[in-house]
């Protein structure tokens, strides 16, 4: 096979011979002109819709990905996918389509890409759940890709001060706690999301746009830019450019996604103070790209690396200001040099890690966004992967360290969100409750919904240092406190947290790892042998669906099949 039938080994199938002259027809009518059907034809995935902020101003980055292929030799389609705003659902059923999602937009770029012979694909994602769907179809397809973060959103400014999405959620529950009175919540409502870009701490959708870079499938410092910026149209410019390069060289994702750029993007998130998402999303990733990565992996790798940045929800910072100092590239030197990345891992400039990094310049010395690695924020993982009698199977933790490390205490079970947020609200939540929030795991939602809305409204009413909340479900990247998600099994399969009972002790080490509940071996067999499987909430549609497909979190909820 020659260099150029290489460069065309999909799209030649589609348009090649007179056999292909009814493709080339139909090609003809959007805008396919003779020299194009010689040339690599590279799909553009945009996921824009005016449905959120995150995703508003997509549809113009995706035709500067179009541009930068299109001056480089190939011939660029755009095509749609979904988003959904979290964000907007956050608190309501609706939120149970928030992780399928996932599976839908990886279903739907491997669908296109697939069926229209693309030779490569670059894909363009900014609310959470689209980052990881790409990934995913990047994966299967396993054709030359490059992926391009939308870019953050900037702080909106309340009282002289930052605020953003999370700060209105935490709002709710400093207004039910009579601290904030009706004006003022509407002021914060009406100012914290200023325009496009996704939430602006480190939440879900920057922690996997930074893992996704440190994996190497992002340009440098696509992580780092501001969504409306001139550095943010170049990256796209550059992504169109860098396809067409690696479909000359026939790199493709799993000569990149590999064992040791996983360990790479686990490293980042936790020295950034990344999202508990990250865990489940890194798994399916790893799952698409038939690399096999646990909760073990994140457990061991948290061992050694340092929580380094000082960013929200747990710090101080947004990701505007981890922007202006540089963005991630110096801190991934700071990584490599300390012996906590692998520095030999290809990335899609074609070049390693250490490659990408020569000439990198450190962080200046005024500025504390992110501390020296000698002088970290915590020495250690803020994600921990905990076992017990309450998740035999895992659950995931994430512990900064303000909220202590330790907690004992009577659970409040609620068998959904809407239940546990109104007991908050209402101020039957007590300090020393365990808050249990249960049938909301991904099979039990079906869904698995994330908990900012309890979460916030916890840390809104003062709470945040005296209750703890566990649940089967998950929670948003802007969650913090003393809360463990992902609890394996989930209740609705009948897992240790679905045969909870009011005023059951239960503890939490982050020290130990461990979360479990004091019940003797005869207590928990006999409320087993007690216990029925609740009905389906759901029997037609994409929620039965997927809760018949999808995987336990620990596996990564996926709806594809195991190793």
């Amino acid at each position: 096979m020659s260099n150029a039938d290489k460069k065309r080994q999909y799209s030649s199938q589609v348009v090649d011979g007179p056999d292909r002259t009814p493709n080339r027809s139909m090609l003809r009518a959007v805008g396919f002109t003779d020299e194009d059907f010689q040339k690599p034809v590279v799909g553009v995935a945009s996921t824009w819709s005016m449905l959120t902020p995150c995703n508003m101003h997509i549809d113009e980055l995706a035709r500067q990905s179009a541009r930068g292929t299109d001056e480089n030799g190939g011939k660029a389609v755009i095509f749609g996918t979904i988003t959904v705003s979290d964000g907007i659902s956050m608190g309501t059923l609706g939120m149970r389509y928030s992780l399928v999602s996932r599976e839908v937009i990886a279903d739907s770029v491997e669908t296109v890409a697939g069926a229209e012979g693309f030779d490569g694909v670059v894909a363009i994602g900014g609310c959470d759940k689209n980052m990881p769907g790409c990934l995913i179809a990047m994966a299967r397809l396993n054709r030359p890709s490059v992926f391009v973060y939308g870019g953050t959103i900037v702080p909106g400014i309340h009282k002289e001060k930052p605020v953003d999405i999370v700060s209105v959620f935490e709002a709710v529950g400093a207004h039910a706690n009579k601290k904030m009175d009706d004006q003022e919540l509407k002021a914060i409502e009406s100012c914290a999301i200023p325009g496009a870009g996704s939430c602006g701490g480190m939440y879900t959708a920057n922690t996997m746009a930074s893992a996704i870079e440190a994996m190497g499938m992002s340009l440098p410092n696509s992580s780092a830019q501001l969504a409306i910026s001139k550095e943010k149209v170049q990256d796209c410019v550059n992504a169109g450019q860098a396809v067409m390069e690696l479909i000359e060289k026939g790199i493709c994702p799993r000569d990149i996604m590999t064992r040791k750029a996983f360990e790479n993007a686990i490293t980042v998130v936790i020295a950034l103070g990344g999202s508990t998402n990250a865990v489940m999303h890194l798994i399916a990733m790893a799952h698409a790209a038939e690399v096999e990565l646990t909760l073990e992996d994140f457990t061991r790798i948290g061992k050694k690396v340092p929580v380094l940045a000082d960013l929200k929800p747990s710090g101080k910072y947004n990701m505007a200001h981890f922007t202006r100092i540089g963005g991630l590239p110096p801190l991934l030197r700071i990584l490599l040099d300390a012996g906590l990345l692998h520095g030999d891992c290809l990335t899609v400039t074609g070049k390693t890690v250490a490659e990408n990094l020569e000439g990198i310049e450190p962080y200046t010395e005024d500025q504390d966004v992110v501390y020296p690695i000698d002088r970290p924020i915590k020495k250690d993982s803020h994600l921990r992967i905990l076992y017990g009698n309450l998740a035999p199977e895992g659950g995931v933790a994430k512990i900064s360290g303000k909220e202590g490390l330790r907690f004992e205490g009577e659970a409040i079970v609620f068998e959904a969100e809407e239940e546990a947020m109104k007991a908050i609200l209402e101020g039957r939540v007590q300090k020393g409750h365990v808050i249990v929030i249960r049938n909301e795991g991904p099979k039990g939602g079906p869904g698995m919904r994330e908990m900012l809305s309890p979460t916030s409204a916890v840390m809104g009413k003062g709470l945040g240092k005296d209750v703890a909340l566990i649940t089967d479900g998950r929670f948003s990247g802007g969650s913090h406190g003393f809360v463990v998600g992902h609890i394996t099994p989930e209740g609705v399969v009948g897992g240790p947290i679905g045969l909870l009972k009011d005023g059951d002790k239960i503890e939490i080490d982050a020290d130990k790892n461990e979360i479990n509940a004091l019940l003797s071996d005869e207590e928990w067999e006999a409320r087993r042998k007690a216990w029925t499987p609740p009905a389906p909430k759901e029997r037609r549609g994409v929620l039965a669906k997927y809760a018949q497909q999808v995987s336990s979190a620990s596996k990564g909820a996926v709806t594809d099949g195991h190793l």
